[in-house]
């Protein structure tokens, strides 16, 4: 079975621009590197990773670059940049010469105005990442998800992926609005959807029943063909060890085919990221 961890991150702390990552978060408030992450790989059966963006610099995705470069394991990189700036499709192309580059990540999340993926001013970066063959990772949550859909309306022919199921709040047991949002959504479009980063929404003592739900959801209306399973390690670690949340998945795609389960666990982030 291949299988692939469709989003993880590196970070090294003393690049300095990893400004949400302060000393309160504990155990994931260290470098962690390719070393790091091998022996999970190797424990699990993995064979390669989808390298995702930790902080909003062009040097980070240039630092991710370099390590993609000496890491066989990261099979596609999904950087960042900044769409508002002129010099957008430029810095896109030249990007996307480098061979690991498999999309880009604007921290959707993290942006005060929650229209803002639908800013016209934006346009020229979006037309360069589809012109360039690249995914777009939205990053978002459940209130981003009317306007995520009407962007995606709006350019039919990007690849999208949303990360972490939209973050729906499973450690309030809120499912309705969010449920019915990513039922029109993946409906009305073509996008991919990461099983990931569940674990961290969830109450600090989470079983695999309090996420169940969530997840069937996303099988049931994403279909296995368009769900990718990720780590979202070390992230993950605030809640999870790689272990636990690799069994978790395991008992909550128990119902899968054998080939529906071989897409959701590597395949589909091959498609999803235009990978051979």
């Amino acid at each position: 079975m291949t299988r692939i961890d469709a989003h993880q991150h590196f970070w090294d702390i003393a690049r300095g621009d990893y400004h949400w990552l302060t000393p309160e978060l504990g155990p994931i408030y260290r470098n962690f590197l390719p070393s790091d992450l091998a022996p999970n790989l190797e424990a699990h059966g993995i064979s390669g990773t989808i390298l995702v963006q930790a902080a909003p610099t062009l040097a980070e995705t240039r630092f991710m670059l370099s390590l993609a470069d000496n890491s066989p394991a990261v099979k596609g990189v999904v950087g960042w940049v900044d769409f508002e700036s002129t010099d957008a499709p430029q810095i896109i192309s030249d990007l996307a010469a480098h061979p690991a580059l498999v999309g880009l990540r604007p921290m959707i999340q993290d942006i005060e105005d929650d229209d803002w993926m639908l800013r016209d001013n934006l346009t020229p970066a979006f037309e360069a990442l589809i012109a360039n063959d690249l995914t777009f990772d939205a990053l978002t949550f459940p209130r981003h998800l009317e306007n995520l859909s009407a962007l995606l309306i709006r350019y039919p022919d990007m690849r999208v992926v949303i990360d972490h199921g939209s973050k729906p709040l499973i450690r309030d047991s809120l499912i309705d609005d969010w449920a019915a949002s990513m039922k029109q959504l993946a409906a009305d479009t073509n996008a991919f959807c990461k099983l990931s980063g569940l674990v961290t929404e969830a109450k600090p003592d989470w079983s695999v029943d309090d996420l169940r739900p969530y997840v069937d959801h996303l099988l049931s209306t994403f279909g296995p063909q368009r769900i990718l399973w990720g780590s979202d390690w070390p992230v993950c670690l605030l809640a999870s060890s790689y272990e636990r949340w690799v069994e978790a998945t395991e008992t909550l795609l128990n119902g899968l085919t054998p080939d529906e389960k071989e897409a959701v666990l590597g395949l589909n982030a091959l498609r999803a990221y235009g990978l051979n």
